[in-house]
C-alpha cells in the first residue's frame, strides 16, 4: 500500500496521481486489500481534483 500523501496546499498533476494509480494496481497484483481501496479512493479523488473532473463514489 502506498503511504504517499501530498501536503496541504499542494497539488499534483493529473499524470502524477494516474501514475500512483497503476503502481498501487500493480503493486497489489490486482486485487485491492481494504487499505489498497480506501488509497485508491483518495487517489481517485485527487486525480479528478487535478483533471478538473468529478467523481462519483461507487459506494
Amino acid at each position: 500500500m502506498s503511504t504517499s500523501s501530498t501536503p496541504s496546499g499542494s497539488v499534483r498533476s493529473a499524470s502524477v496521481v494516474n501514475a500512483a494509480i497503476r503502481d498501487l494496481w500493480q503493486s497489489s497484483g490486482g486485487y485491492l486489500s481494504p487499505e489498497d481501496e480506501a488509497e485508491y479512493q483518495r487517489l481517485l479523488v485527487e486525480w479528478a481534483t487535478a483533471a478538473g473532473t468529478s467523481v462519483r463514489s461507487a459506494a
